[in-house]
């Protein structure tokens, strides 16, 4: 009987294929998939928006909505055909021995309902457990996702858990029966790197401790290649090629992945040291796919076989399938970028010494509002959440600025009061020679011009009424960028400068992407020719071909016009290569500031440290310090005595962090560490990451 369970995959699932319903007819959005997925396995599914990565998902749990129906294939569940089970049988599976974690922890959990009612509704429908049994498992559940204080959070209503919290109440709430499959979508895109890696590890842990098989769903390279056993590569509805994850990074068969790969910064590589290269085109539409090889009209490796003949997902080597007429080709082969682009990317222009930006001892706090009887009657002492406190920093004419931290550490603050957004509480700003410690409203127009902002998410700052010409146009109006009669052909001009075509013009918002309204957004911002464009994480959301396109552009317009840039992110790597010195921040403290090359090498600040340690890394041979932080980030209402720091440090050396600020390290060459450990300890430190050839 345990050789029959070996032998017999949880999950296999045969040459689905998923179509919606439309007025025009049928759209066909996955053809042909095929895997399977053994007892203690995780099989990673990754590819851009749009793909049908989700789609093969609920097509498995069948949650496809009204117009959605499989028309082809087979899916075997420990044997046993899924198709064309009652929805009562679905329903008894789904709760029983198929689970799902979705992205948004909040789209599984009720929020008018506490979070041990939703854990214990589980074992008492599946189980038929009494509610006091119900509510113990629970709470050893809890327990064994490493939730603080279980007791205390099974009386919580989910808006009172962060994110990180409400995503393992969600993977203890799927993993309370058992189930033979777990089904997780994306369930780490929102997360800081920090809760991530936790998250991560805990999936790992579980898979090994339950003999759970996993299928897991995301567009992230450096998830796949540290959590899956097995990948598929999903494209335009198809895989287009499957392997072990080791041949998957190691030796991609086709073009499609070898792009993916391209497109990726590594960590260890510097800003002048690396390119990406991004997939050119974008994912064809359902309604309008090509004749031959669907990746056909992205692919540099195309010929005339391609453009008529579709290829087969056909074994090329051991255990490695590919859907690629030449990918016995591909094996090895180089890939040279076109000239231009080398040559657009290489020229690094001369950098001025003097600072554009000088920021002294910038302090940005909010007043708590206060309900007590005490307050209302104007007794008590005013209480504030320090956000950003005794920052100084600057940043010198055409550099990049990184800054990093976890949610909550006062990054977007930061940006909002340098920018004028947020008025300042004490402190310092000095641009271009002026003081600017002023609200937007309160400065000169000629200032703002040269100070402008790309915001994390483009629909929050597109208008939905307006075309994108119109809204390109109007600081080209308002900072008289160029003369009337020559607004349009400017705006034409940024179109073109973003990679957009002048169709694009009189186009609305709904009508693009999420990387296209974001390049929008870029365009937008550069109208006015400014001297200093502060970024706050203007490419988390992107998959990771657009990122890369959006990075190369913004590279391109600072080496040709020269542009300062504030870079906000929580990816360490994408900071690493895109910036020229970096700023660690920790609960609106400074931890690390220096060179990006100093800040990825001994000496690092502990926090830095388990930053670094905590990023997924596009490698399988990567090996990485197992650092992680436990708890989570304290109030800034009251944050801790002495080094904010102490309270997570697996570094803490002792009552001083407790009770005195830590002065300013030195490392020499503007690499300065904010930490009580001497700086020669720091220096012994190993290095976080190290590839294993």
């Amino acid at each position: 009987m345990e050789d029959h369970r070996i032998k017999t995959p949880v999950l296999k699932v045969e040459n689905l294929a998923i179509s919606y319903e439309i007025r025009k007819g049928e759209v066909p959005a996955v053809r042909n998939v095929s895997f399977e997925i053994n007892r203690g396995e995780t099989f990673g599914l990754v590819g851009e928006s749009g793909c049908g990565k989700s789609t093969v998902a609920f097509g498995i749990v069948n949650f496809l909505g009204r117009n959605g129906k499989i028309v082809d294939g087979s899916i075997l569940f420990q044997g046993r055909e899924l198709r064309g089970r009652t929805e009562e049988e679905l329903r008894r599976l789904r709760g029983d021995q198929i689970a799902m974690v979705y992205q948004d922890p909040m789209s599984a959990l009720n929020p008018s309902l506490r979070v041990g009612e939703q854990l214990s509704e589980v074992l008492i429908v599946h189980r038929g457990l009494s509610k006091d049994d119900a509510y113990e498992k629970c709470v050893d559940m809890l327990k064994r996702v490493y939730m603080p204080d279980p007791e205390t959070m099974m009386m919580r209503y989910p808006h009172q858990l962060s994110g990180g919290q409400q995503q393992r109440v969600v993977a203890a709430m799927a993993l309370l029966n058992n189930p033979a499959l777990l089904i997780m979508d994306e369930p780490t895109t929102a997360l800081d790197v920090t809760v991530e890696a936790a998250v991560l590890d805990l999936i790992d842990e579980l898979r090994r401790e339950f003999d759970t098989a996993i299928m897991y769903i995301t567009h992230n390279l450096g998830v796949i290649a540290r959590v899956s056993d097995r990948v598929g590569v999903m494209y335009a509805g198809e895989i287009v090629e499957r392997a072990p994850v080791e041949e998957i990074f190691l030796k991609p068969m086709h073009p499609y992945t070898q792009g993916l790969m391209r497109c990726v910064p590594k960590l260890g590589l510097s800003k002048q040291s690396s390119y990406l290269y991004p997939i050119r085109g974008r994912v064809p539409s359902p309604t309008n796919l090509p004749p031959g090889c669907l990746f056909e009209p992205r692919c540099d490796l195309a010929r005339e076989e391609c453009r008529h003949k579709r290829p087969e997902l056909r074994k090329v080597d051991h255990d490695h399938f590919a859907r690629c007429h030449f990918a016995e080709e591909t094996i090895g082969a180089k890939w040279e970028p076109p000239e231009e682009m080398v040559s657009a990317l290489a020229a690094v222009p001369p950098y001025a010494e003097e600072p554009i930006l000088q920021v002294e001892r910038l302090q940005k706090y909010y007043l708590q509002e206060q309900r007590t009887l005490i307050s209302l009657v104007g007794l008590g002492q005013k209480q504030y959440v320090k956000a950003v406190d005794d920052i100084s920093l600057e940043i010198a004419k055409g550099r990049t600025l990184g800054v990093v931290g976890e949610s909550g550490c006062g990054k977007s603050t930061l940006a909002k009061t340098i920018v004028g957004l947020e008025p300042l509480t004490d402190g310092k700003i000095e641009f271009l020679g002026f003081d600017i410690s002023v609200p937007v409203s309160d400065r000169d127009l000629n200032l703002i011009k040269e100070l402008q902002m790309i915001f994390q998410n483009p629909d929050s700052t597109l208008n939905p009424s307006f075309s994108v010409g119109r809204q390109i146009a109007r600081p080209l109006v308002r900072f008289k960028t160029v003369p009337r009669h020559q607004v349009r052909e400017e705006a034409i001009r940024l179109l073109n400068a973003v990679k957009l075509e002048e169709s694009y013009y009189d186009r609305l918002p709904r009508q693009l992407s999420g990387g296209e309204k974001q390049r929008v957004g870029i365009a937008r911002a550069f109208a006015a020719r400014p001297d200093l464009v502060v970024c706050d994480e203007p490419v988390s959301s992107l998959d990771v071909s657009v990122q890369a396109a959006v990075l190369n552009l913004l590279l391109e317009i600072q080496r040709e016009f020269g542009t300062t840039m504030l870079f906000i992110a929580h990816d360490l790597s994408v900071v690493r290569f895109f910036s020229d010195y970096v700023a660690v921040m920790y609960l609106g403290k400074l931890c690390e500031v220096g060179s990006a090359e100093a800040i990825y090498a001994p000496p690092y600040h502990p926090y830095t440290e388990a930053l670094l340690s905590a990023v997924p890394i596009p490698d399988p041979r990567a090996e990485q310090k197992r650092i992680r932080l436990r708890g989570t980030v304290p109030s800034a209402l009251k944050p801790p005595t002495g080094c904010r720091f102490h309270t997570r440090c697996p570094r803490k050396i002792g009552e001083i962090c407790e009770t005195e600020e830590p002065l300013r390290g030195d490392d020499g060459d503007g690499h300065y560490i904010y930490c009580h450990i001497p700086l020669e300890e720091l220096r012994k430190v190993e290095p976080v990451v190290t590839i294993v050839e």
